[in-house]
């Protein structure tokens, strides 16, 4: 009969791992940077925002974390990071893609600019297949690996943001399975988080508040699961299940942490329990 360890015999779950995160300067990059460390891992913190990175890096330690800037839309600049990461740590365990823009909330597309469109699909697409070639290019040698890339619930469904952040999370969906098709024959898992809108630095940018408690009123006001409020930790743990041993079979696979939003048609109104909100 198989054996199921006890959790106090595995506290650090990333104990000896190495990790790239990319947009890891703020937002649920910088939470899940705070999440893998804890965890064990070292770390090297992939951002154009410099004065953010290294400050993430003074609040982990430099012993186990490294910044280094790197605009994921230039190909240099992520193999720099990868090649970094080797350099410091003598490998890459885990790839977190997670930079991303989103451009400004138009909703009618009549109204949306091309150059807008072209620069969110880099960022968010290109950006995301340089960071899987990367990663596979010291992974495969390696025969081992786990490749993550922050996706969106608007991976799965229209109408949750604008058209250009749509069709870019569809994309990565899309980059990501066709990735884990390819490098499973090495042992490399590709997996995507897809989560439900949650408080970061460009869901603020996005919607034009900066009130916290506002927008948090509107996602909950939104979400079917009630009285629960999505966090960056409650990504950064998903990322941490799909980073560790513990997801070893888990490939091409989009892990939604939306509370079940993208299952139901909620003008159904079929389960609604007399005066409960």
């Amino acid at each position: 009969m198989a054996t199921i360890p006890s959790l106090s015999a595995v506290p650090r779950r990333l104990e000896g791992k190495v990790a790239l995160i990319t947009g890891g300067a703020s937002g649920i990059g910088e939470c899940t940077a705070k999440v893998f460390a804890h965890h064990g891992a070292k770390l090297v913190i992939a951002d154009i925002q410099d004065d953010l990175g290294y400050s993430v890096v003074e609040s982990i330690g430099q012993t186990s974390c490294k910044y280094v800037h790197c605009d994921v839309t230039d190909e240099s600049h992520v193999k720099n990071a990868v090649d970094e990461a080797v350099k410091t740590y003598g490998k890459l365990d885990i790839m977190l893609n997670n930079a991303g823009i989103a451009d400004e909330n138009k909703a009618r597309i009549i109204d949306n600019e091309k150059a807008d469109f072209e620069r969110v699909m880099s960022v968010n697409v290109t950006g995301v297949f340089l960071g899987i070639k990367h990663a596979a290019r010291v992974m495969i040698p390696a025969r081992r690996g786990s490749i993550i890339t922050t996706a969106s619930m608007c991976s799965h469904i229209g109408g949750g943001s604008s058209h250009a952040y749509t069709a870019s999370k569809h994309a990565v969906l899309g980059l990501a399975r066709n990735a884990a098709v390819e490098l499973g024959q090495f042992g490399i898992r590709v997996n995507c988080l897809s989560p439900f809108p949650l408080l970061t630095p460009m869901t603020s940018k996005y919607f034009g508040s900066t009130n916290q408690e506002v927008l948090e009123n509107t996602f909950k006001s939104w979400g079917n699961l009630k009285h629960v409020t999505l966090k960056a930790e409650d990504v950064a743990n998903a990322a941490l299940y799909l980073a560790s041993d513990e997801a070893n079979y888990i490939s091409g696979h989009s892990l939604l942490i939306d509370g079940g939003f993208s299952i139901v048609n909620p003008s159904l109104n079929l389960f609604q329990y007399p005066n409960e909100n």
